[in-house]
């Protein structure tokens, strides 16, 4: 067993093993004289007892489980997550749902990064060990995964999937906009419900630690979450004689996923590095020149990797092989993806609609139209013993 594989493996204990593995130093102490070796290799453990970062094992696997969702096989689960699961089994199988579209608005923002988003089939952790490190990427994830279950959880209590929720019975009487009066009616979302289950299963984990990580998953959980929130539109619908509009309904209603992904993979892009404060109950700007307020930003502790080589313990899949735009200076850019090693050129047969028509009716006509297209890919590293580091 490398290195990197102990210090999984010791973290992943529980504190009763640590006490145990205190057991271990006074045991190795009795036996100083005879068995230094012994009290050698206790020490590294117990080093990296403390200092090794915790494992996420955590719900987002329940992703992958779709309708088999049985909370006592859901890997990473804590306590209070569990017995939610078991009360709300109709819940999670929507958080199920969320669970997959969020990852593919992850895909979707890192599709022209370094690090894409990319998951490991039938891994629990589903990002592997990269979520480790306490990075802009992971301050991203953890958003983007709690801005899913609030969407997940708030559609399904509209859409009558729930026992426990519906719409947002608040919303009554007659208030006003910019464009007049009208009259609340239809089903809102039921965003509040959506942001309280959310807070509770997604937050329950990172509430039984207080380190700097815990501090940081919190808050970018809390800033998902507000994110859907914040796109909550208005819709309406007129009444009156001819569609005057002199009357309207109007309700509450959540945008597009999308949107919210555009708005994060904005803070990810400015998210401010934190340090924990002395007393350990919160964050202090790294940056001393730093003047804003940190309540609506993605915040990190550790700054990313460059990820250009394969590194299979660290979680890497490097971007040997990924596809890269040899006309842009962006992320998505030949020179920046592909770090310095250059790229190859394949000629390959495209196929795509052309020349549609609209045809009486109601259908579009096209035809499949042939043309030759470069395409980049990046080169490997050199030496290719450096492309799988362990």
């Amino acid at each position: 067993m490398n290195g990197r594989s102990m210090f999984c493996l010791v973290k992943s204990r529980s504190l009763s093993d640590s006490s145990r593995a205190m057991g271990m130093r006074n045991e190795a102490k009795s036996h100083h004289h005879s068995k230094p070796v012994s009290k050698l290799c206790f020490s590294f453990i117990l080093l990296l007892l403390i200092f090794t970062p915790r494992v996420d094992s955590s719900w987002w696997y329940i992703g992958a489980l779709g309708a088999r969702v049985i909370c006592d096989n859901i890997p990473g689960l804590v306590n209070k997550q569990r017995q939610l699961c078991q009360q709300h089994p109709d819940l999670m199988q929507s958080i199920s749902e969320g669970a997959k579209e969020w990852i593919r608005e992850c895909q979707h923002q890192f599709r022209h990064h370094r690090w894409n988003c990319s998951t490991l089939d039938r891994d629990h952790t589903v990002f592997g060990r990269v979520m480790l490190r306490s990075s802009r990427e992971a301050a991203f994830v953890y958003a983007i995964s709690s801005a899913g279950v609030v969407y997940a959880i708030t559609r399904a209590c509209s859409q009558g999937e729930l026992k426990i929720c519906n719409c947002d019975s608040n919303k009554r009487g007659q208030t006003s906009d910019d464009k007049g009066n009208f009259d609340w009616g239809g089903c809102s979302d039921n965003i509040n419900y959506g942001i309280k289950f959310a807070k509770a299963f997604v937050d329950a984990r990172e509430r039984m630690v207080k380190d700097a990580r815990a501090l940081m998953n919190l808050h970018n959980n809390r800033c998902g979450r507000m994110a859907v929130k914040r796109f909550m539109k208005l819709e309406c619908k007129c009444h009156g004689v001819s569609g005057s509009c002199s009357l309207r309904t109007c309700w509450l209603a959540m945008s597009d996923f999308r949107r919210t992904g555009d708005y994060l993979h904005k803070k990810y892009n400015t998210a401010i590095e934190v340090t924990m404060n002395q007393d350990g109950t919160g964050f202090m700007v790294a940056d001393k020149d730093f003047k804003g307020s940190t309540k609506n930003e993605l915040v990190y502790v550790e700054n990313s990797p460059d990820y250009c080589l394969m590194d299979r313990a660290a979680g890497y899949l490097g971007t040997a092989g990924r596809v890269c735009n040899k006309s842009s200076r962006g992320t998505d850019g030949c020179e920046v993806m592909c770090c310095g090693r250059g790229y190859d050129t394949m000629r390959v047969k495209r196929v795509t609609k052309c020349e549609c028509k609209f045809k009486w009716c109601c259908a579009v006509e096209c035809k499949d139209c042939e043309d030759v297209v470069d395409v980049h890919t990046c080169k490997p590293h050199k030496r290719p013993d450096w492309q799988d580091i362990t």
